[in-house]
């Protein structure tokens, strides 16, 4: 049955998109980093050196769920499937984090600000391109496995925990390893959240503007490519 599933799933249909989304998405990377490394070597200055990991970070997503598409058989396997889903859902908050970072832009000493400008944009963009490719390629395996209503209700419920995550992450100041090494204090300002939402209205208007900012930014992406596809 798995080899079954390895060579006739219909998870296949999506390999041939991801060698050219993917050879794009190392080309975009590759853009930011050289040029982040112009910005070090010019100026002197190790301000932006944390944008690497950052996009790292937001990669990992876009790893796991393209593993998912090249081994559709591991999605056939419910509680293999179930974890590696909840680890990726822990990580993809870091994919849509990083245009936050755009916080950092101000005029400094050293360089121009239209300089830093597009380097900062060219990180926020790959990291919302792997985001986006990767929630996509999730909800397609998970449309193919386990329906489309499942798929289209998980799509804009992650929207929303993606926007709790960046919230967490850019205000609170945890980061995605702080599930496994502090998770009673992030238990706790959760819970805190939660239980007084009119105290922390700022947090949960903040929550709201960015899950609809990023599904709408996520919907104008299936329409685009709708409309490509014609």
């Amino acid at each position: 049955m798995i080899n079954e599933l390895k060579l006739n799933h219909p998870a296949k249909r999506l390999l041939p998109r991801q060698t050219g989304l993917e050879n794009h998405l190392l080309l975009l990377s590759l853009f930011s980093l050289c040029l982040l490394a112009v910005r070090l070597l010019y100026s002197d200055q190790f301000l932006y050196a944390f944008m690497p990991w950052n996009l790292f970070l937001a990669s990992v997503p876009y790893f796991i769920s393209s593993r998912f598409v090249t081994q559709p058989w591991v999605a056939g396997r419910r509680l293999m499937f179930l974890i590696c889903f909840l680890i990726w859902l822990i990580f993809i908050p870091n994919s849509f984090y990083i245009i936050t970072d755009l916080f950092h832009l101000r005029e400094r000493k050293g360089m121009p600000v239209w300089f830093d400008l597009a380097m900062l944009l060219s990180f926020a963009w790959a990291g919302l391109l792997l985001g986006i490719l990767s929630v996509r390629q999730m909800m397609e395996l998970i449309e193919i496995f386990y329906g489309k209503n499942r798929s289209r209700l998980l799509e804009y419920a992650i929207m929303a925990l993606v926007a709790f995550g960046i919230y967490i992450g850019r205000f609170l100041r945890y980061n995605t390893w702080d599930v496994f090494t502090n998770p009673f204090s992030l238990a706790a300002d959760i819970l805190y959240l939660l239980v007084h939402p009119l105290r922390s209205r700022n947090a949960w208007a903040m929550i709201g503007c960015y899950s609809l900012l990023i599904a709408l930014i996520y919907i104008s992406f299936k329409k685009l490519s709708a409309y490509l596809n014609k």
